[in-house]
């Protein structure tokens, strides 16, 4: 895959170089509607320190920004140590350097994300509802999906792209929501001017309105399209690391038929998630953040020779009859079987006890301490409890909080 990791870096280049020419070209106009030709040069200068600003914060911290902006609380192994044991195992199956930090969103919509710069620097986000729903068969396909992205770095696409799209779709906000404001202000202001100079400015306010509205969509086109074909890859090594395509494939069911919307995500973070936060399964389109779930459900369940990465180009190829995206380095030749499910993969809980799981996740990541009384009744105390010591309700004995 070395190729794909190659091309990668290269479409995070030619995004970044897109997205400047977007951002500055963007505040050209918006100077030139305001100050003619000499503050189009000045609203240019302005953008171009905005990018060069926000290009060291994508590198630096972006990673941190996208996760504070999804509600993601790190979490240690206490709080859900199967999650962490297949973060490890995966960690060793794709032979990453490091193993990447972990992060519990306390929302019961089931989603997951990963994000960072490089391997070395990178982190996997999950919802408390992902944990209470999946058995661990599908937990290991959604996890080893994400470490799919760090493998290619795509990580770093999403990270870069995540605060350009951002901030070019706040730039064009501010301007359109200033021209509104201003509009009904100082209506009467240019009556005094020439007819002319009233004609050259509002030219130029007609095109900086269109470049304002244009600006995020094209951004968002650009930033969608190439996340698309991002997820069929990483779901072909997802399969590859765990060899049991299934896996994955009941995961992308449960959550594609949860239909509670992932109340932290947005129109910037959407194209991060293993599946649309917003639960609309129309046809892939333009604006589509992600590929049909039916369809990538549909190819990891036509998988029935192997796990390799040919194995899914093939499977690929039949079931959506186009023509594969995997690149060719990968469509070697390997032998790599697909494993029988795990002892648990048939345990079910009913909907009562995974929300009652989802919600004891959540209470965990927001600090809550749980307890558990000699006479068999377990205590949830939330964080502002201020004593360090409760009482039992049923028997009267007294707790300490550790």
């Amino acid at each position: 895959m070395w190729e794909q990791i190659r091309a990668n870096k290269r479409n995070s280049i030619f995004l970044l170089g897109t997205m400047a020419v977007c951002l500055t070209g963007l505040g050209f106009v918006l100077g030139l509607a305001f100050g003619g030709v000499g503050g189009g040069y000045l609203g240019l200068i302005i953008a171009t320190v905005i990018w060069l600003i926000l290009t060291l914060i994508s590198f630096s911290s972006g990673d941190q920004i996208l996760l504070a902006a999804s509600k993601a609380k790190p979490v240690t192994h206490e709080v859900h140590p199967q999650l962490f044991n297949i973060v490890e195992e995966m960690t060793i199956a794709a032979n990453l350097p490091k193993m990447p930090k972990i992060y519990i969103i306390a929302d019961p919509a089931p989603n997951a994300f990963a994000t960072g710069r490089n391997p070395q620097n990178a982190s996997v986000a999950v919802t408390a509802g992902l944990l209470s729903r999946l058995n661990r068969d599908e937990l290991q396909g959604v996890i080893a999906h994400e470490m799919s992205h760090i493998l290619h770095r795509d990580i770093l696409f999403v990270t870069l792209a995540g605060v350009m799209l951002g901030s070019i779709v706040l730039l064009s906000q501010v301007f359109l929501r200033g021209m509104f404001y201003s509009s009904m202000s100082s209506g009467r202001r240019y009556s005094s001017r020439s007819s002319n100079s009233n004609q050259g400015q509002a030219i130029f306010m007609v095109i900086a309105i269109v470049a304002a509205i244009l600006a995020p969509i094209f951004a968002n086109i650009l930033y969608f399209a190439l996340s698309r074909k991002r997820e069929y890859l990483a779901d072909a090594g997802a399969v590859r690391l765990t060899r049991y395509p299934e896996g994955l494939a009941s995961a992308l069911q449960k959550i594609s038929s949860d239909s509670r919307p992932l109340e932290s995500a947005n129109k910037v973070t959407a194209p991060m998630y293993i599946s649309n936060p917003f639960k609309k399964r129309s046809a892939a389109s333009l604006f589509s953040t992600h590929p049909p779930i039916d369809e990538r459900i549909k190819v990891l369940r036509n998988m029935s020779r192997g796990a390799s990465f040919k194995d899914y180009s093939d499977s690929y190829s039949q079931t959506v009859g186009a023509a594969t995206v995997m690149p060719a380095s990968a469509l070697k030749q390997e032998s790599i079987s697909i494993r029988q499910p795990s002892a648990d993969s048939g345990k079910k809980m009913s909907s009562s006890q995974q929300m009652k799981q989802a919600g004891d996740i959540m209470r965990m990541v927001n600090g809550f301490a749980f307890l558990t009384c000699m006479c068999g009744l377990k205590m949830k105390v939330p964080p502002n409890y201020k004593s360090k010591k409760v009482k039992c309700p049923r028997c009267g004995k007294t707790n300490s909080i550790k």
